[in-house]
């Protein structure tokens, strides 16, 4: 009686562990339709997907919902608080690794034996996971024995739920979250904006492999896409995958938009420059990324000035770098910003004239706009320049 209650409780964990679990969410309308990884771990790639992104410490380090949000002070020399403030930025970086875009793998059949000879030896099947410590998850072999003597690889479910059981992933659950199998949940987290909850969710529940991560992401792209709340996920590790995403469907233009409008014009030169990328389109993109580049900071650059402008008092600013220091916080531009723009006016420019772009009277509506303001802040950077007797180029 006893041995019998065991085998079926076994045979229960058994059927838990190897049949897949429901899932109820409506399939997005746009999928990968090849292995985007190449392209997505390309280096020139991920640059421009980080560059994109944005450094926004106040938004990497800002007070989440965790058991912890305690402050810590400290007094320091100006040589530590530099080091403090250079591993502030290599943490910021490290939080904003992006999470990777590669293919659906597909379940296939694996067979290593069958064992006629095993046959009824058991009425469960038997799952057997190595559990080698400092071995890659990925490479953790998992064989099931069936019970009628077959021997094979496991599926992609088995394999999953056998790596969380002996080395769990903090924030994975056993069981699939109840809103990635309700809809009508997505759909209310969705409609509250609630984005980045979800992408982190889906990202520590699903491996990038699965279809239901691919799916979760496409949902969130799409909505995000029609609710134009592009900057909800700037400064995440969401982002890249987001413009990689807009990019390979050729539908940047609405988040192209938002970076005109909010002044990004050499991430908006970096948008149009990936997509050129990725659909192999005939124009010479890298030599305005090279002068821009050359004009430019690069993201932990700025942040690490930021960060040192943000602790110093107007005298001592004055004292380091001058009244031209002060007229290009005032104006929150530099002469090298305003030759970047004027590259990327040109670069953007082109972009709309072309068959590429789908939202033509949007585009020159907000470029227009832009190069009133630019005009106007460029105005009274040389005259703030002038009347301190600075030097104009």
């Amino acid at each position: 009686m006893k041995m019998s209650l065991f085998r079926h409780i076994r045979s229960l964990n058994a059927l838990q562990i190897l049949r897949p679990g429901r899932r109820h969410l409506s399939t997005a309308s746009l999928q990968y339709d090849q292995d985007p990884q190449p392209l997505f771990t390309d280096a020139e790639t991920q640059s421009l997907l980080q560059s994109m992104t944005q450094l926004q410490l106040d938004k990497v380090f800002r007070k989440r919902t965790v058991p912890d949000n305690s402050t810590e002070m400290k007094f320091m020399t100006p040589d530590q608080l530099e080091k403090e403030f250079v591993q502030a930025i290599e943490k910021a970086r490290h939080l904003l690794q992006m999470p990777p875009i590669v293919k659906v793998k597909v379940d296939t059949e694996r067979l290593i034996s069958k064992d006629a000879a095993l046959k009824d030896f058991a009425s469960t099947k038997y799952v057997f996971t190595d559990i080698t410590y400092g071995l890659p998850q990925s490479e953790r072999k998992v064989v099931v024995r069936e019970s009628d003597g077959t021997l094979a690889y496991a599926n992609l479910e088995t394999v999953k739920r056998m790596n969380q059981l002996y080395f769990p992933l903090e924030g994975r659950k056993s069981y699939i979250p109840r809103m990635f199998t309700d809809e009508e949940l997505l759909k209310s987290a969705l409609d509250t904006h609630k984005y980045e909850f979800i992408l982190d969710r889906a990202t520590v529940q699903y491996e990038p492999y699965e279809p239901e991560f691919h799916n979760i992401l496409s949902r969130v792209f799409e909505h995000l896409n029609e609710s134009k709340q592009f900057d909800l996920l700037r400064s995440t590790r969401h982002f890249g995958p987001m413009a990689f995403f807009y990019a390979w469907h050729r539908c940047i233009d609405d988040l192209l938009y938002d970076m005109i409008r909010r002044d990004y014009l050499h991430n908006a030169a970096e948008l149009i420059a990936l997509s050129y990328k990725i659909h192999k389109i005939p124009l010479d993109y890298r030599s305005t990324l090279e002068q821009i580049s050359a004009l430019r900071s690069t993201p932990a650059e700025k942040a690490l000035e930021d960060l040192r402008n943000s602790i110093q008092a107007p005298e001592e600013r004055q004292r380091v770098g001058g009244i031209e220091q002060e007229i290009h916080l005032a104006i929150g531009k530099t002469e090298n910003d305003f030759a970047s723009d004027e590259i990327c006016l040109k670069f953007i420019e082109q972009y709309i004239a072309s068959e590429h772009a789908l939202k033509k009277v949007q585009l020159e509506l907000a470029i227009q706009t832009l190069k009133e303001v630019n005009l106007e802040k460029l105005q009274l950077f040389k005259g703030l320049k002038k009347a301190h007797g600075v030097n104009v180029n």
